[in-house]
């Protein structure tokens, strides 16, 4: 069974959430308190987050951020701030996804189900043979979906992962914005071309020496990312 851990200040909403997701078989725990949720999401060990943002003692931003650099688990956002900086914010801090109140308490579910089920997907293949790739300073394997840069291993989210395995799997060749989300997203109808350019952006602060002035992950104005060997 899935185990989902809430992190949300009001109790009624925390438990309609809870009600909805344990209906269709998942387990749930609830933290009214936002630093109290943080201890738990990394002391325990969840396979999904459900993160308010405006949370009393610790804003949700700053959570999502400490989770990230621990666990590679989807982090969805549920917030009343619903204006595009925030969503670009929480997608740049490392968010799977946003979803703005009030909201749909079926579309949530049906939100939870996709992420889960493309993170067993691409998590699946830790079984599998090593499969490696290697570019200058940076080498990414597949199979353990860990990517090193230096020998020192940089910590991704799971689409910054697909994202730079994708380009990096097809060097010297250009996608634009709509080719990487139907490669990334797939029939995840909730995702947005928009977060496209924040997902690079992510990953070019964690892997370029100058993101300014990218070397491996080159943008081409007008026509989209190619990825430089």
């Amino acid at each position: 069974m899935k185990k989902i851990l809430i992190i949300e200040d009001q109790q009624s909403i925390a438990e309609l959430e809870r009600d909805y997701l344990e209906i269709n078989g998942f387990q749930v725990d609830i933290e009214n308190n936002g630093r109290q949720g943080l201890m738990q999401a990394l002391k325990n060990n969840y396979d999904l987050i459900l993160l308010d943002l405006m949370l009393p003692d610790i804003n949700g931003f700053e959570i999502c951020k400490k989770i990230r650099k621990e666990k590679n688990i989807p982090i969805l956002i549920i917030s009343a701030k619903g204006e595009d900086i925030d969503k670009i914010r929480g997608l740049g801090l490392g968010a799977d996804d946003y979803i703005s109140k009030p909201f749909s308490p079926n579309e949530l579910v049906a939100r939870v189900k996709a992420h889960l089920s493309r993170f067993d997907q691409l998590t699946s293949q830790q079984g599998e043979s090593t499969k490696e790739i290697h570019i200058q300073d940076l080498t990414i394997n597949q199979a353990a979906r860990q990517v090193y840069l230096n020998d020192k291993k940089i910590i991704l989210t799971t689409k910054e992962f697909d994202i730079l395995n994708f380009l990096a799997s097809h060097p010297n060749v250009v996608f634009n914005k709509e080719a990487i989300y139907d490669r990334i997203w797939g029939d995840d109808s909730y995702g947005d071309i928009a977060t496209i350019a924040v997902h690079i952006k992510r990953i070019r602060g964690k892997i370029e020496k100058d993101p300014q002035r990218p070397r491996y992950i080159e943008t081409l104005w007008g026509s989209g990312y190619r990825f430089n060997i």
